[in-house]
């Protein structure tokens, strides 16, 4: 008997997930705000819905599973702001419910290393949304949830070459500055893990093994399609969105012994270098097809 995923806010992580478990025999269907997006999520075999505006009512009583990749906005968690009451209904039923955080939740640790078990102590005013969403859902009775606290994500159509090559890429130097990163198929594969052994009221850091300065991915980059080195801008006198520059406002290294121990994953890019290298190959790959 097929089982039914509920994807809520269905995005980049969660349309990697999708065909993984269609091939299973899942029905998937996915919310999104816009009917253009709508056509993008059908025409990869999830059923869209329109939300919020649709009713999701039929949606949830047939799901098995609840994904959730909508971020928090200024009236909290955009899913219970409208579903409360609908899912502490339904959660004493669901096998099993995701929701997709961030690693700013730890905050900043001055390039030092956290877990799962880190104080969260975010420094940003997203990072503070998400510690609220993340206890907003917690905080329903009965409910099987499983918290993926994710690292910078990145994956096809979003990674650094296009900038490399138009140009427009920059190296920021901060001093001591670090970030770690998850590629999208690991984020996928380790919510398809999830999925087949539950583990209610589990937290789990998604990161690859090689957290590194933002500079060296770059640079990395620019190597692999063999043009110039992008330039060296000083963080301080950088030209920046602020949105662009609260991201250094936070330097950490994030561990993620949790997924390899309890669900059994083996990175498939355990870091930014094999990562980068997939992707070109897939790029010259659709490139080589569409040029036949």
């Amino acid at each position: 008997m097929s089982k039914t995923l509920l994807s809520f806010g269905h995005g980049f992580s969660a349309r990697a997930l999708a065909p993984r478990l269609i091939q299973k025999g899942w029905r998937v269907i996915g919310t999104t705000r816009s009917a253009e997006k709508a056509e993008d999520i059908a025409a990869t075999g999830v059923e869209p819905l329109i939300w919020p505006g649709a009713d999701v009512t039929d949606a949830l009583a047939a799901a098995d599973a609840v994904l959730i990749s909508a971020g928090p906005g200024p009236a909290g968690d955009p899913v219970l702001a409208e579903m409360r009451a609908e899912i502490t209904e339904a959660a004493p039923r669901l096998d099993w419910v995701g929701y997709l955080s961030t690693t700013g939740v730890y905050g900043d640790h001055a390039g030092g290393w956290v877990d799962e078990n880190a104080d969260l102590t975010p420094s940003t005013k997203r990072g503070r949304a998400r510690v609220a969403a993340e206890a907003e859902w917690q905080a329903i009775p009965g409910l099987n949830l499983h918290i993926f606290r994710l690292a910078g994500i990145y994956g096809p159509g979003r990674g650094p070459f296009a900038k490399v090559r138009a140009g427009t890429a920059r190296r920021i130097i901060k001093q001591g500055q670090v970030f770690s990163r998850i590629h999208v198929q690991d984020i996928a594969q380790v919510l398809e893990a999830s999925l087949a052994q539950p583990n209610p009221g589990a937290v789990y850091n998604l990161c690859d093994d090689d957290p590194a300065p933002p500079q060296d991915v770059i640079a990395y980059a620019a190597e692999l399609l063999e043009v110039p080195l992008p330039p060296a801008v000083d963080f301080e006198t950088a030209e920046m969105t602020p949105m662009a520059r609260s991201f250094y406002a936070e330097s950490k290294k994030v561990r993620n012994d949790r997924i390899k121990e309890e669900l059994g994953v083996q990175l498939l890019y355990p870091d930014y270098r094999t990562g980068l290298e997939a992707l070109l190959r897939e790029e010259n790959r659709d490139q080589d097809v569409s040029g036949l």
